[in-house]
């Protein structure tokens, strides 16, 4: 048995995404493929567009064998965090041999070596980092002037010679940067591997060729209210599941949705936002002066954010707040190895893995909920009973009521 693991969104799923599946299946010649895929929220602070069982069937169709839930602790947070919660999963499964993700750059040995700087984190490198962060700089801007900072002054692994503001600042490197420094942290014998990402860029909002970002499909079917007009970007079974839910539904969920329930909250609970996990230097006065009367999600955010606090970290405080993270300890939950494996789908091969998984794995595994929670487990409970209140497609308790995706 060679297995792959790969960490997804799928938000939705399109041909990019099924791209990445296959080559995966070629440059690993693995036999399986397991997918660690966020919940019904992700990273960049919003809620999916899709259920997250309609996102692992969407999965399991288009080449995936088994579909593990990243519990909503991990993803709606930092980069750094996302990817320990998602690499230690595949670390604790115990039959995982490679992990393979997108970048821009392609190159996992690269990437591997500046991880092995962060991982480390020697005093020089943590001095140069203070120093930016003493400008007033937002940490992801702040840590990459230091990296390049501190490989040109020492030249570490010949990293000098190549085009460090560019691999660093690309969305996806830094994501599998954060891959390879969770595998180096947690001494896991998996490999990475990288494909290059083809198609327009991951934030792009227009559709450029055969592989359109999630970004440019998400804003066509907000701007236009429909999704016809899509279906030359996501494969025929996905675009078939996405036609189903607009017409149970005929609005996906989007921020927007979020925002009334979000003035509400704040009109009964305003101080409870001081508590959530990525507030600090006083943003929340901020919050407190715009949320009453922006006009809509997106002005929101660019009327809160500074140069500190990007859009990116906004939107998820903001998530976060909807869904009540500041009834948690969030701040130390989450620096956590995750602690439970959770079964959102599976396939014949699928069966295969979690007949082994089952002697391997070194913590629990759920393809139902347990009588006892904890409190990662309970986070994501009350994360889907959030979220069903902008989508209709989905009941308040259907973690409770929804058994694994088999096909």
């Amino acid at each position: 048995m060679n297995v792959t693991g790969i960490i997804v969104e799928y938000n939705p799923f399109h041909k990019g995404h099924l791209y990445h599946i296959n080559k995966t299946k070629e440059i690993t010649k693995c036999s399986h493929i397991i997918a660690v895929m966020s919940g019904n929220f992700v990273q960049r602070g919003a809620p999916a567009i899709v259920d997250k069982w309609t996102r692992a069937k969407t999965a399991l169709m288009n080449g995936v064998d088994l579909v593990i839930e990243l519990p909503l602790i991990y993803s709606l947070s930092s980069a750094e965090f996302f990817a320990l919660g998602a690499v230690s999963i595949l670390n604790n499964l115990g039959i995982v041999n490679n992990l393979c993700f997108g970048s821009e750059y392609g190159d996992p040995k690269i990437l591997y070596n500046i991880s092995k700087i962060l991982s480390e984190e020697s005093k020089e490198y943590k001095d140069i980092l203070k120093e930016k962060l003493q400008l007033g700089l937002a940490y992801p801007s702040a840590r990459s002037k230091a990296l390049i900072e501190f490989i040109n002054k020492y030249n570490v692994e010949n990293l000098s010679d190549f085009n460090l503001e560019e691999i660093i600042s690309s969305p996806n490197n830094i994501l599998g940067i954060e891959y390879c420094k969770n595998l180096i942290r947690l001494k896991s014998t998996i490999l990475p591997f990288s494909i290059q990402r083809h198609g327009s860029c991951y934030n792009s909002s227009i559709f450029e060729g055969e592989f359109s970002s999630a970004s440019s499909i998400r804003k066509f079917i907000k701007d236009t209210k429909n999704i016809s007009g899509i279906e030359n970007y996501i494969p025929s079974n996905a675009y078939n599941l996405l036609l189903q839910q607009f017409k149970n539904n005929s609005v996906f969920p989007s921020e927007d949705l979020m925002l009334p329930y979000l003035r509400y909250k704040y009109t009964l609970y305003k101080e409870t936002i001081e508590n959530l996990p990525d507030v600090s230097e006083g943003i929340h006065n901020r919050i407190y002066k715009y949320l009453e009367n922006a006009e809509n999600y997106e002005n929101l955010i660019n009327s809160i954010k500074t140069k500190r606090y990007t859009y990116s970290r906004i939107s998820r405080i903001l998530c976060q707040f909807f869904v009540g993270f500041e009834n948690f300890n969030i701040c130390e939950l989450r620096k956590l190895s995750c602690p439970y494996v959770r079964i959102l789908g599976f396939n014949n091969k699928g069966l295969e893995l979690l007949k082994t998984i089952k002697k391997t794995c070194s913590t629990p595994i759920y393809t139902k909920i347990p009588k006892e929670l904890n409190k990662t487990l309970s986070l994501d409970i009350q994360g889907t009973r959030t979220y069903s209140l902008i989508n209709r497609n989905i009941n308040y308790n259907s973690d409770y009521l929804t058994r694994p995706i088999i096909l």
